[in-house]
């Protein structure tokens, strides 16, 4: 989960979009927001009644994808695929396929920083067992190159998973991001559109469309660090933003009284050692934001600025635990 959700602020839309419409639910444990821009006709019910359809039809969609890719029910196809790990070759449906496709390539976009083969790890620190958790209690050390324990062999119907060592998977934030931006494809009739799936953000926004998004303060919760003014100016107009950070879900170890929070360094398979408290970052998509956002977290400040320093980076706001506030260069450009 993302430790701040930066939520859209309302502009004057522009002098062809009228009117918005806006529509919040609980989902993925946590809230789905989406948001559009469209051309009102005056007295038109059906028109009406088609924004209220579309909208409602991507919240049923995001319920359906989210209920195949939780670790949390045993119905899931993930917890299928978890079951019995053990199990070297194993086919998956569609969704789940096309998710682990994208975590394949989330791997290697940020080697050594992304992982989604340690929920054992994850669910040995949430306990309390640190010890299980770390290489060093009689358990092999997490491989500097997660993508060599498994591979994906996709296939029209789905595809099929190669364990090359026993594991389960945690799709964890790498399926919120590729929930919001599948969910943004269908609002594309739409000028404008936003999905916020709890805090890993998709856009698509028009020539005359300007959305404002605030990054939260994680030390106040009504404080902002920062507003992002955020328009088309991009190719096709899209854009993702993503916030991942230390402080939410922190918890004190129970053996030593640690603080301990949920984003592990797949180096160690322990809750990361980092400056970072926070980072948001703006991308092209919701997926590789969220991506990027995390492994500047695990990375810290140092490595993480570099981690930023590649193309299709627009920009990125991070807060230190010394309380210093970093944006990293061209982030100027998209500030309110």
């Amino acid at each position: 989960m993302t430790t701040a959700t930066a939520r859209p602020a309302a502009l004057p839309a522009g002098p062809s979009l009228r009117a918005e419409r806006a529509l919040a639910v609980p989902a993925m444990g946590g809230s789905l927001v989406l948001r559009i821009a469209h051309h009102p006709r005056a007295g038109d019910a059906a028109a009406r009644y088609a924004v209220s359809h579309d909208l409602q039809r991507v919240v049923r969609r995001v319920d359906r994808w989210a209920s195949r890719l939780t670790r949390f029910t045993d119905t899931s196809d993930l917890a299928r695929l978890n079951l019995d790990p053990a199990i070297a070759a194993m086919s998956v449906p569609p969704t789940l396929a096309a998710t682990l496709d994208w975590a394949e390539r989330a791997t290697d976009l940020c080697p050594g920083l992304v992982d989604v083969t340690l929920l054992d790890a994850r669910l040995a620190v949430e306990n309390g067992d640190a010890g299980a958790a770390s290489p060093t209690a009689g358990r092999p050390p997490a491989t500097a190159a997660p993508r060599s324990r498994w591979y994906l062999v996709r296939s029209p119907r789905g595809g099929m998973v190669h364990r090359l060592e026993p594991f389960r998977f945690d799709l964890d934030g790498v399926a919120k991001g590729w929930i919001a931006d599948r969910a943004l494809t269908m609002l594309r009739r739409y000028p404008a559109a936003m999905v916020d799936a709890d805090g890993d953000i998709a856009l698509r926004l028009g020539d005359d469309v300007t959305w404002d998004v605030a990054i939260a303060d994680p030390r106040r919760s009504s404080d902002v660090l920062a507003v992002l003014r955020l328009d088309g100016r991009l190719p096709g107009g899209l854009l993702g933003v993503a916030t991942s950070g230390t402080s939410v879900h922190r918890w004190q170890d129970a053996l030593d009284g640690s603080p301990r929070h949920h984003l592990l360094d797949p180096r160690t398979r322990l809750p990361a050692q980092t400056d970072v408290v926070q980072a948001t970052v703006l991308m092209a998509t919701a997926r590789e934001a969220e991506i990027l956002a995390k492994a500047v977290v695990i990375a810290g400040s140092d490595a993480g600025l570099d981690l930023l320093d590649r193309p299709g980076v627009h920009g990125a706001v991070l807060l230190l635990d010394t309380g210093e506030i970093v944006a990293m260069p061209g982030t100027e450009e998209w500030l309110a």
